[in-house]
């Protein structure tokens, strides 16, 4: 029973990808709520959710990934 290094490593990977997701959705969201007078604001505020729903799934799949490497047991 140990460790799928390559699976950790992967979910590592995931949780990387997510941490700019995580801070650049709610920034692009602020911006948008900031300028509701420009004609671009829905496109920026779908942005911004896009991005941050984005992270929170490579988050939660990061996360899958890390606890799959050290509980999967494949006894066959």
């Amino acid at each position: 029973m140990g460790i799928d290094k390559k699976e950790l490593n992967k979910g590592i990977v995931k949780l990387a990808w997510a941490l700019p997701l995580l801070f650049s959705g709610p920034t692009f969201i602020y911006n948008a709520f900031i300028n509701k007078n420009n004609g671009w604001h829905y496109l920026v505020l779908a942005i911004g959710i896009a991005l941050s729903l984005g992270g929170v799934y490579m988050m939660f799949k990061g996360i899958k990934s890390i606890v799959d490497s050290m509980f999967d047991s494949d006894d066959d």
